[in-house]
């Protein structure tokens, strides 16, 4: 199953997408599209998938993402409401030689770095955040310096993280929806039992051709990329509910608590129960 390649449409008044999209328009799967996009999430929370990076996202988050960087945010819960400002840009969408302009370099060079995925944090985050809301209803030239000026605080920051560390590039056809269909079976049925037979058997290749593989693929073994995946959902939990930690466990996908201990701490350096404890006292304080 290839990524589905999403078109936002365009108005006759608008040369960019600036748009909320809420639940249920939010849900889209494993995608890509040649336009940038800038993401400020306003509602929900769940699980972000960029590139070969997972993690968690949750309202106030704001993403970069470059051009055909693969990606999908999936919300916690089929139920919870889940909305985000979403604005998609082409390179060229102000003319094709303004970001050859010497004044452009250093917004030519953020967009270059976009492709492994930039999430926003401190100060930038704080900045971007009443820029990104007043650009949804902006009209007119006023919506083109609103996204230029976007564009030139994250440029003008160290405040985010690289997300992925796979480099977007050409793979053949055949190979991209190979890889494309394991990972949205991954994250379709991460809560269940997972066995390297049966992605070995979905990508129709052997155990270790499909271990040589994903590890080529995406510089991470799929046993590593399966664990990140349902510890992040753990941590939505840990995080959003009052369920027990056995029980998280399980919704997890692991059948025994010492696996999932194992794997929490290996990943984020935290037993459960610390890392509940660790954001709770967090948000107590915001």
């Amino acid at each position: 199953m290839k990524p589905l390649i999403q078109k936002l449409p365009l108005n006759e008044n608008s040369s960019f997408v600036a748009q909320t999209f809420r639940t249920p328009d939010f849900e889209v799967g494993w995608h890509q599209h040649i336009e940038y996009e800038l993401i400020l999430f306003t509602e929900g929370s769940g699980l972000s998938f960029v590139g070969n990076h997972v993690g968690e996202f949750e309202a106030g988050d704001i993403y970069l993402l470059g051009t055909n960087l693969p990606h999908t945010f999936q919300k916690r819960e089929p139920s919870l409401i889940t909305s985000a400002v979403v604005v998609q840009f082409r390179e060229d969408f102000w003319g094709k030689e303004l970001l050859n302009l010497p004044e452009c370099r250093h917004i030519k060079k953020l967009l270059t770095t976009s492709s492994f995925g930039l999430k926003l944090s401190g100060k930038c985050q704080q900045l971007l955040f009443p820029l990104i809301k007043a650009l949804e209803k902006a009209t007119n030239f006023r919506r083109i310096l609103l996204l230029g000026e976007c564009l030139e605080t994250i440029a003008g920051s160290e405040d985010y993280t690289l997300v992925s560390t796979q480099e977007v590039k050409q793979l053949n056809s055949r190979d991209k929806e190979c890889i494309d269909r394991i990972f949205q079976f991954t994250i379709d049925n991460f809560r269940d039992p997972i066995t390297l037979s049966l992605v070995a058997e979905i990508a129709c290749m052997s155990v270790p051709a499909f271990c040589n593989y994903f590890k080529k693929s995406t510089k991470k073994t799929y046993i590593d990329f399966l664990n990140e995946v349902r510890i992040g959902y753990a941590c939505q939990l840990l995080m959003e509910t009052k369920k027990t930690v056995v029980d998280i466990s399980t919704d997890s996908g692991y059948n025994t608590m010492a696996n999932f201990h194992k794997q929490f701490q290996k990943i984020k350096q935290f037993t459960p129960l610390q890392y509940r404890k660790h954001f709770t006292n967090i948000h107590i304080a915001e």
